[in-house]
Formats: structure tokens, sequence, C-alpha cells
């Protein structure tokens, strides 16, 4: 999809935020835990590139992402010597770019494993396969299950630690955001269990995503896999108050291209959905479902000149209109996420208008919409400027 660039409408990313956050959480850490910040997903639609920079500046030591693609774009990009772990499973018939490019995989099944060290010797690759073992404690997504695994996968890498290096291991928590703490005990009771079988434990013991590390004590791990909180957004919604200040670093501004006044009798949009009962004022803002504005923002409330504007008629392709107070011009400012004077419209707002959650909708706006980047204040070391991508 082509980058909007020669209309105005984009996602400014406030560099300064993520810097914090990541770097508050940094330092609840204990000197022998480190950060791997998760840039999966473009960085959850904040730019993968730019906020691993940020993250390594603010302390993070590695990487997490979600497929081999994103590794391979943070070596390319720069990120030579980080450990960067890619928390999908990955396809054999990738082994020679996996090696090629020093990533870290996520392995679980001993299948898989054999098959990876056959195609090892099979090639005659130079370096060894860095493996993470995925261990699912509860959350049934992927991930050895019993000790009986365990031990007959640790045994092999045992056995062929030519080919292999197990770097680390993992479980991932399904209610770690939540106020009810008996499912999370449970995995991490189950967790500790699998750990028995390790004689040695390998270099990273990760057990924590951003709410487990926000809001759980753990031991027995040094290594927490940051997400979303690193984006100023709280893990649980609204459900638990995090521990510690997080910005958000996302806002997405435009603004109004088309202002008319409509007489009663006529509707707005397709499906003739919103239908005038007196004259009103009605402003056409330039972005819709194919920028990531959901057609069920039908409703909400946008800011133009401070004030708040609801939605009307239904999210076109490209457009959707608002219902002014006033004439109001052309060119005119319009948030739909961030502040605008004293007022702020959030992603958790908009993700409970569309009945879902702020990863959702933040990781749904389109490449069609440019990421403006205001860079790091000099106190940080940045230079104080905005570039755009």
């Amino acid at each position: 999809m082509v980058i909007g660039r020669n209309r105005n409408a984009q996602l400014i990313i406030n560099e300064d935020a993520i810097y914090s956050n990541v770097n508050a959480e940094i330092q609840r850490l204990d000197q022998q835990t480190e950060m791997f910040m998760v840039v999966k997903a473009n960085a959850y639609g904040h730019g993968a590139v730019q906020v691993a920079r940020l993250a390594k500046l603010a302390g993070a030591t590695g990487f997490c992402v979600a497929i081999l693609d994103e590794a391979i774009q943070l070596r390319e990009a720069g990120f030579v010597d980080e450990p960067i772990l890619v928390l999908g499973l990955t396809d054999i018939e990738d082994l020679p770019l996996i090696v090629k490019y020093n990533i870290d995989v996520t392995v679980s099944s001993v299948s898989w494993l054999k098959q990876a060290n056959r195609v090892f010797e099979d090639l005659k690759l130079k370096n060894k396969i860095k493996i993470f073992l995925a261990l699912d404690t509860g959350m049934g997504r992927i991930g050895l299950q019993s000790s009986a695994e365990v031990t007959e996968f640790l045994d092999f890498v045992n056995q062929n630690a030519n080919n292999l290096i197990l770097d680390g291991v993992f479980t991932h928590f399904a209610t770690a955001d939540e106020h009810n703490h008996d499912y999370f005990d449970f995995q991490y009771q189950n967790f500790k269990n699998l750990m028995q079988c390790f004689k040695t434990k390998p270099r990273y013991v990760s057990v924590a995503n951003s709410a487990t590390s926000l809001w759980h004590q753990v031991t027995g791990a040094n290594m927490i896999r940051y997400g979303v909180a690193a984006y100023g957004l709280n893990p649980s919604g609204q459900e638990l108050i995090a521990p510690i200040k997080l910005n958000p670093a996302m806002s997405l501004t435009t603004e109004l291209v088309y202002v008319k006044k409509v007489n009663p009798g006529r509707s707005i949009g397709y499906g003739a959905t919103y239908s005038i009962d007196k004259a009103q004022w009605i402003g056409t803002v330039p972005v819709g479902y194919a920028d990531g504005i959901w057609r069920s923002m039908q409703g909400f409330k946008v800011l133009i000149d401070g004030q708040l504007c609801p939605i009307v008629g239904r999210v076109c392709m490209d457009q959707f209109m608002v219902r002014l107070p006033y004439e109001m011009q052309p060119g005119a400012e319009v948030v739909i996420v961030g502040k605008q004077g004293t007022q702020t419209i959030t992603l958790q707002q908009v993700a409970d208008q569309c009945h879902t959650i702020h990863y959702e909708i933040a990781c749904g706006f389109t490449e069609r919409l440019p990421r403006v980047y205001k860079t790091l204040s000099k106190s940080n070391g940045g230079n104080n400027h905005e570039m755009s991508l």
C-alpha cells in the first residue's frame, strides 16, 4: 500500500514517550534481569526500526518479533549483535536464513528439532542453530506441556551440542492482566515444575510479558519481553492500574477537507443511516477504513477546534463525515487520537467504541498513514526535530 505523503493525515509517534516508558520499567528491574523490546507487527503500528533504536538507547538489550521477516528487517537495519527472538514458529526450509542472520527461533516440538538438526548437517551450515524452548503452561498456543517432553528435548540438544544452542526458555501467561490470580498461579507452578527438568538453566529464562512485569513478582527468570506498555498502553485496558506512568506514544491527526450546510430531508453516508432533521454543518475528513478507521466508529467523537464532533453516517473506505457545532473552515485540525487543547482522545476510548482492545486498534492503522516521529528531546539524547516515514 502506498504511503499517503500528499494528504494531511498522519500517525504522530512521540519518541520521548517510548524512551521514558522503556527506561522507567528497566529502572524497576533487578540488575540480573534484561529487557527484550517487543517490536512485532511493526512495533504495534509505531514503526519497528525506529522503536528498536529508541529501546536500545533506553536500555533494552534484545528484541522480540513474531515472524522471521521481522527479525531480518532489524538485522538489515543495523542491529547486528543484539539477540533477536522470533516468538512464532518458523519453517524448517528457512533454516539457512535463521543461521545466516543469527536469529533465535522458538521451538515447541522435538520433531522440529530433529528435522532442523538433519537439515543443518545435510547443508553443512557454518553457525549453530540458536533456539528458545517454548513451554505451554496453560496458554494453549505453542510449547511443550509435560516433563517427559522437556526431558527428551533437552537430551537431544545436549547430544547435538555441535549443531544446536539452547539460548533460552520461556512461557506466556494468559491472565497476567486480571485481578484474579488463580490461573496465573496455576501456570506459574506449571512453569516451575517444568523447569526442574533443567540441570543447567540456559542463558535466558523468561516468564514476563508487559503485564507480568508490571503486576507480578516472579523468581527464577532473568529476561522480560516488554511490549504494549512500552508504547504507553495499559496491558489490562482499564482493569488494573499500572504501577508506573505509561505515556501514550501514538496520536492520529488529519484535517477537515470540506464543509457544507445540509438542509432537512437529506441523509449522510452509505445506507442513509443518519438523517438531517434540521439544518446542520457537516464536515468531511479524508481518512476511512482503508486507513484503519473502523466502520464501528460511527457515533464516536473526534476533536476539532476544541470541540467534540460526532462521526455521522457510516465510515467510508477513504473518508468520514462529522457533525459540526458551527461553520468551520477546511484545513482545521482533526484529532482522532491524541490531545487538542485541554481534551484528549485515547486509543482505549477508540477500542471501547469498537468493542475491542487498544492493541488491535494500534496494529490496524495501515501503511497509507505515514508515521511522523517527534524525535527525542536533547535531555534524552535527541535533536528535537521531526522526521516522517
